[in-house]
């Protein structure tokens, strides 16, 4: 409960603040997002079968930002950094619609 009113909180500080974003950071910020959404849905879907941990949840989250920021930073200096940042986007999404079908599953099942 706590994570969500954290959650919640942290969204709309960020609305009414409007933090400005460093021109550097600005291309790799959609992929960030993605990656920490991935992490959010695989610690859900952890805490659903019963065998979250904080330390899992929290190595994975900073783990997947930093791979795939660095993968995407990559690939712009090799000059593929479109192909690359599709790339992270499918591998991100194919996992992430992977957790929201379990999540899914064992809400309808209980």
């Amino acid at each position: 409960m706590a994570a969500i009113l954290g959650l919640i909180l942290g969204v709309l500080i960020g609305i009414v603040v409007h933090p400005d974003i460093p021109i550097v950071i600005q291309p790799y910020l959609p992929i960030m997002v993605v990656a920490a959404l991935d992490a959010l849905l695989g610690a859900a879907r952890a805490y659903f079968e019963r065998n979250f941990s904080d330390k899992v949840f929290v190595i994975s989250f900073f783990s997947n930002v930093i791979a795939a920021t660095l993968l995407v930073l990559l690939g712009n200096q090799l000059g593929v950094g479109a192909q690359l940042q599709t790339a992270v986007i499918v591998v991100l999404g194919i996992r992430i619609f992977s957790n929201v079908s379990a999540i899914r599953r064992f809400i309808f099942r209980s």
